[in-house]
């Protein structure tokens, strides 16, 4: 009987064992893959040095056993005095008006034929709360590609100094030596310090003046449902699904907020008189946040008019690096390059609804659910929260578990330094029904000057899959330590016509509506 106990927990521990090998793969990556991603996967097996890893790897997912250890988000480094950089730091102060940061060229030749950008996407701007413990904070991708190098290696890298990548060729070198990937010239596991940015960081709010609602209170008053404004491109133009009476009224506000925008872009242009000068020079130098929310790093603004009276305004956030989260200790979903972006849509200058990135997916709410800060005199701006490491974006602070049960991997937002991207940004208006490969992204006409063709380019931002002959790659049960690097803005789905990245769409009304799904369900 003692015999046959334990031959039976044998055979349950096996089973359970069995069990795991075979399922939790399949739960993690519910999508089949395909023939050519299964041969893909078998030569990346193939890396490994060892015939006993590659066996693991293959029988019992376990890829890479030898190279788990621990990754911290940072590596220990001689302490500097930055006490008094921080000191400097100057926090946001909602009550002022929006002084835009832009950098306006000088040519003027372009200037009157581009499209400026619209007072109300500016009004509406998004406020990002970054988490307060975060170690990679917003980059600008001018500076991101100083440090990368195509992934033909940098030996092979034929360019010379006097010409590097940058934005303004970024399309056409990797169409002409064909490259698909961007590698980082350093060890990413020696922590660089342009991977952190630390000097983009904002300073941090305190709670006492934020303006935000709670899950349960009443929603703002808001326009209903009464025009198809959730599912339109050029393709397939706005209907009404209502009396259109009740929409003329609303529509007032857009005049209301263009008579009062207009004021404050006189305000706007003297203050960008000064900025530009001394002061300017001054911000740059140090690399902090002004008063406003400044960050050094850029946000992407594009613009993509659907037709119809539709904008869609998408707020696209560059950081240098993801930092996965930990499941029982151990690391997955590194990756170098991290693209995160929100989109606001615009109906005949009206905002309706938002759509939060998260991982492979995201949340879209409807205008009144959304958190926003500000009073009843002023425009109030939504607010998004960033997970630590990840960047995914959120509508709510604390918890957000996802994929695996009992909360084992989460994405954790808090109310940190807030980002003000209206304060310094490229923005552009971007033609999605464009044929050729090279068009449809114009500058608009606030910076003439800024540079389209890096965002053609059709590779990643950050280094391909590392292999198992890499001692920083493990994989088990089919998550990987890390990742390849993601592509670039226009691969975003930019003309969908709903309001989601993907076909499928639902439009949350309440936050607490929203905590009880994720952005994969």
């Amino acid at each position: 009987m003692y015999h046959l106990r334990r031959l039976t927990v044998a055979a349950v521990v096996v089973g359970l064992v069995i069990f795991i090998v075979t399922y939790l793969p399949q739960a993690l990556n519910p999508v089949p893959p395909s023939k050519e991603k299964q041969e893909a996967d078998q030569r990346w097996i193939n890396t490994s040095p060892h015939w006993l890893d590659r066996q693991a790897c293959r029988w019992f997912s376990l890829c890479g056993l030898l190279h788990l250890r621990k990754d911290p988000p940072a590596k220990p480094k001689p302490k500097k005095d930055d006490g008094h950089e921080l000191s400097l730091e100057l926090r946001h102060v909602l009550g002022e008006d929006p002084a835009v940061v832009l950098r306006v060229g000088d040519s003027e030749s372009n200037q009157d034929k581009l499209k400026g950008i619209p007072d109300y996407v500016l009004n509406y701007a998004p406020l990002v709360h970054l988490y307060s413990q975060e170690f990679f904070w917003p980059s600008d991708i001018a500076e991101h590609v100083k440090h990368m190098v195509p992934d033909f290696g940098e030996d092979e890298w034929r360019l010379n100094e006097t010409e590097p990548l940058t934005l303004s060729n970024l399309y056409q070198l990797s169409s002409e030596l064909n490259f698909q990937h961007l590698d980082s010239k350093d060890d990413v596991e020696s922590r660089p310090s342009w991977l952190h940015s630390k000097k983009s960081r904002p300073i941090a709010f305190g709670d006492g003046d934020d303006q935000g609602h709670d899950e349960d209170e009443e929603p703002d008053k808001w326009i209903g449902d009464d025009t198809t404004w959730y599912d339109v491109d050029r393709d397939h133009p706005l209907h009404r699904i209502s009396d259109p009476r009740k929409l003329s009224v609303s529509m007032a506000q857009p005049q209301r907020l263009a008579r009062r925008s207009r004021d404050l872009r006189a305000r706007q242009q003297e203050q960008q008189r000064l900025l530009s000068q001394s002061a300017q020079d001054g911000l740059n130098e140090e690399n902090k946040p002004d008063e406003s929310g400044y960050s050094r790093a850029p946000a992407t603004l594009v613009l993509v008019d659907k037709g119809s009276g539709i904008v869609d305004a998408f707020w696209f956030f560059f950081y240098a690096y993801n930092l996965g989260q930990t499941v029982l200790g151990t690391r997955y979903g590194n990756h170098v390059g991290d693209w995160e972006h929100c989109m606001i849509r615009f109906e005949s200058g009206v905002p309706r609804a938002m759509f939060f990135s998260e991982h492979e997916g995201g949340q879209a709410y409807a205008w009144h659910a959304i958190e926003k800060r500000g009073n009843e005199s002023q425009i109030q701006r939504p607010v998004i929260y960033s997970a630590v490491g990840s960047h995914a974006m959120y509508a709510t602070p604390g918890n957000h578990p996802y994929v695996l049960p009992f909360k084992m991997l989460k994405d954790v937002t808090d109310r940190g330094p807030l980002w003000d991207p209206s304060r310094n940004l490229r923005g552009y208006w971007y033609d999605y029904t464009a044929t050729k490969d090279d068009e449809g992204l114009e500058p608009a006409k606030e910076n003439p000057d800024e540079p389209t063709n890096w965002f053609h380019y059709k590779g990643t931002w950050g280094d391909k899959l590392y292999g198992l002959d890499d001692k920083r790659q493990w994989r088990l049960f089919g998550q990987y330590h890390y990742v390849t690097g993601p592509q670039g803005p226009k691969f975003k789905n930019l003309g969908r016509e709903k309001v989601c990245q993907t076909w499928r769409c639902r439009i949350i009304h309440s936050i607490a509506e929203g905590k009880k799904g994720s952005w994969h369900s």
